[in-house]
């Protein structure tokens, strides 16, 4: 559990099964989930229980945020089979007399129980109304089991999945400390490049200073990276608080994400040279699995 109560992360993938007999019934509950935006819930149920998807539409919802969702239960009456069969009487007697009328051509009237119950029409199934409350408390006994071995699933990935992000966050963290620290050196080693230039061009004159010093102002100025570090530091810094705090943070770091994507960008637009590049380019890419990993999260 995080900071206040709050529930570890999750995952959005996760599987559980639970199966008991309860009453006459035997019951199995299955529950599984993939990535998705929002919570979507589809479900399979014996027939003539349909009243259950809605009701495990509900009960599921309370405990996931995020995720497409199936639930399947499979039922099965292993004590009493909760049919009734019944006699249509004036069909089967329409039946015995049309039969007997056949004697009437000299045949012999061998009629029987078991020759009558060669047609089907005159008996009629029916299955006894089952109380509906009865089922679903019955049901939700099983699912509870389903989804603890669920929601253990998604914990576990949830905190596999938190450990390697934070793992690209150290590392994130470590090139923008290589970016503040190679920002300044790009600036000095134009400043060299730049009076050397002028030395060429000048020969033997003097060096104006003055002018080298404004120009690398300007340079400096213009592929400089403080404000962006400051906000990547930032944005590290958030990221970690709200992965401490557990909960549903998918839609909260997949922002973030973009933000620290945004910053990156801007970096690699003021890069001047390729020691800077590669390390963009190395940055960029433990943000871009940093946002591979979130998509997981629920």
């Amino acid at each position: 559990m995080g900071k206040g109560g709050e529930r570890m992360i999750r995952s959005m993938t996760g599987y559980g099964r639970a199966q008991q007999k309860i009453g006459p019934r035997d019951i199995t509950v299955e529950i599984k989930s993939v990535n998705h935006r929002y919570f979507e819930f589809s479900s399979k149920t014996p027939r003539n229980c349909g009243y259950l998807e809605e009701r495990l539409k509900t009960y599921l919802q309370e405990q996931v945020a995020r995720g497409k969702v199936e639930a399947n239960v499979f039922m099965q009456v292993t004590e009493g089979d909760a049919t009734e069969v019944e006699l249509n009487r004036d069909l089967a007697a329409a039946y015995v007399n049309a039969l007997r009328s056949v004697t009437e051509l000299d045949l012999r009237d061998d009629l029987t129980l078991s020759s009558l119950a060669r047609f089907p029409d005159i008996f009629t199934v029916r299955r006894q109304q089952e109380n509906e409350d009865e089922v679903w408390q019955a049901v939700k006994t099983v699912a509870d089991e389903a989804l603890g071995k669920f929601v253990s699933m998604r914990e576990a990935e949830g905190q596999r999945l938190t450990e390697d992000i934070l793992s690209r966050l150290a590392e994130v963290e470590k090139l923008v400390g290589l970016v503040e620290e190679r920002s300044p050196q790009t600036v000095e080693a134009y400043r060299e490049r730049l009076a050397a230039k002028i030395q060429e061009v000048l020969a033997d004159r003097q060096i104006d200073e003055t002018r080298i010093i404004t120009e690398a102002a300007i340079f400096a100025d213009r592929v400089a990276v403080d404000e962006e570090t400051v906000r990547l530091h930032s944005h590290i810094a958030q990221f970690k608080e709200i992965l401490e705090s557990g909960g549903c943070v998918g839609r909260k770091l997949d922002f973030l994400v973009q933000e620290l994507n945004r910053e990156a960008n801007t970096i690699g637009s003021k890069a001047q040279d390729a020691q800077m590049a590669r390390i963009v380019v190395a940055l960029k890419s433990n943000i871009e699995k940093i946002r591979e990993q979130i998509q997981n999260l629920e």
